[in-house]
């Protein structure tokens, strides 16, 4: 008998393949040792399976790279401005639009335009840059995500929603002078890709815009958060996605966009914003940080591929095969036993590290040993989201603890088959059965912000804290030289 329902394929066909070769075990524990058990350190040759991040990773389409040959360099007014400028107020709804080299860009420039030292920016759940920029501008960060966010076994179906008392609380007690802005994350990245409704949101805009506090959408994973509006919140079934991420808009003040996520590209990002001197002040900030206004540290041609991303991104049928791919993935790990956040997010698959690893404390880190030991075991590269990742307490010192200590399993979009994710599902069972063998770590250097993506860490039973030099990769190069010449004879 068949299904009752057909499976969900991929909606494109593929032209053009790029080899994968998978380093021996061997090779992988001297790698990571010399990366110093940081992920982000590793050589991307090193890596068989990469999912270290969706940002900038995504394969663009024939449309894409066919809009990449129309190109228009100038340096003032080029044409792909104006493409660009087009598609983000049909499909978002700003007025204005100031292209910016990437997400973070953006989140300087508006960091930078509203807030004051000694200002509180409530937020639900951090977000690295985010907060780096928030705090870099004198502003302090505050959590004002539901409880439920911080709970990785709670299955509410939008723990990325604000708790508007969390939110009154926080006027009530700094005065709304002190807040310019509200920051709403779409598919709440730290508490493991989790969506917000539109029901909160409307609650969230009634309350901010009588109080006289903007919204700022990150709206980096804006059309996945669409998505799950569409598949969970009651009335939005016979929505598109088009016009869920338009209704989205209309109640927020503006938003920083990475279009390295949700919009098909490998670089780039912008501010969009509704009201006009704000804009003309952040153009100011974007000659001076990023570019001229209509380029703002993009080149022409990418501005081409991201206008047309967005065409590509807000179809259904895409959003369906990419999110369904995470879930697929998330399957597959639980089938083994392993601990996940639930419920399965938009971008990733968040493994539990703490419960996966009782017999490490979090001062040992344990989603980054798990990490490092998911490569060592598979080449497959995932990243810490836990205590490395939420930094230091600025006036203690101490480490931040957050609830959740996670490992992100982040897909790319349009980049692997199902079968790579039967291939990291099976490492990731592995890395269970071997969890006891599983150390943790001692960090030996931290920069002092942003610490993740440089920090040096080793095994806790070495003595020495002396940091190596960095390695070189001609060992692995000359393997997979090998290995690819074997394979085409």
């Amino acid at each position: 008998m068949l299904r009752k329902r057909m499976p969900v394929a991929e909606p494109y066909k593929i032209k053009m393949v790029e080899p994968l070769i998978m380093c021996s075990r061997d090779y992988r524990k001297k790698a990571i040792s010399d990366a110093h058990y940081n992920t982000f350190l590793l050589q991307s040759s090193d890596v068989y399976i990469d999912l270290l991040t969706d940002s900038g990773t995504a394969a663009m389409s024939e449309y894409q790279w066919a809009g990449i040959m129309l190109g228009d360099e100038a340096y003032a007014g080029s044409k792909n401005f104006y493409v660009l400028e087009r598609a983000v107020q049909k499909h978002y709804g700003y007025e204005f639009v100031l292209p910016t080299h990437q997400g973070r860009g953006a989140e300087h420039i508006i960091s930078k335009l509203l807030i004051k030292p000694g200002d509180y920016v409530p937020g639900n759940m951090y977000f690295t840059t985010t907060r780096a920029h928030q705090e870099l501008a004198g502003g302090t960060f505050v959590d004002v995500i539901i409880d439920e966010a911080h709970d990785a076994t709670s299955l509410h179906p939008f723990k990325g929603n604000v708790d508007l008392e969390k939110l009154k609380n926080l006027v009530g007690m700094v005065g709304r002078e002190r807040v310019p802005y509200l920051n709403l994350q779409a598919c709440v990245n730290m508490a493991g890709g989790q969506p917000f409704s539109l029901s909160n949101l409307r609650s969230v805009s009634e309350y901010c815009s009588g109080q006289g506090i903007k919204i700022i959408l990150d709206a980096t994973r804006c059309l996945e958060n669409a998505w799950f509006i569409k598949q969970k919140e009651p009335g939005f079934a016979h929505w598109s996605i088009a016009e869920i991420l338009r209704e989205i808009c209309a109640y927020t003040d503006g938003c920083t966009m990475s279009g390295k996520k949700d919009l098909l590209v490998n670089i780039g990002g912008f501010l969009g914003l509704r009201d006009l001197h704000l804009y003309e002040k952040a153009c100011e900030l974007g000659t001076l940080f990023e570019g001229l206004h209509t380029y703002g540290g993009m080149a022409g041609r990418d501005m081409e591929a991201m206008a047309r991303g967005i065409e590509e991104a807000v179809k259904e049928e895409h959003l369906n095969q990419r999110i369904g791919q995470v879930h697929y993935l998330a399957e597959k790990i639980q089938e083994n036993g392993v601990p996940i956040v639930l419920p399965v997010g938009g971008h990733a698959v968040y493994l539990d590290a703490s419960a996966m690893l009782p017999h490490l404390s979090q001062d040992q880190f344990p989603a980054q040993s798990l990490a490092a030991a998911l490569y060592l075991e598979t080449g497959v590269r995932a990243m810490e989201r836990g205590v490395v990742s939420a930094g230091r307490d600025k006036a203690s010192g101490e480490h931040n603890y957050p609830k959740l200590e996670l490992v992100r399993l982040t897909v790319p979009r349009r980049v692997y088959t199902n079968s790579h994710m039967d291939v990291v599902a099976y490492g990731v069972g592995l890395c269970k059965e071997r969890r006891e063998k599983i150390k943790g770590l001692r960090m030996v250097y931290e920069p002092d912000s942003m610490r993740f993506f440089q920090a040096r860490f080793e095994l806790l039973e070495k003595k020495s804290n002396a940091i190596k030099s960095p390695r070189k990769n001609s060992a692995c190069v000359s393997e997979n030289a090998k290995t690819l010449a074997k394979n085409q004879r």
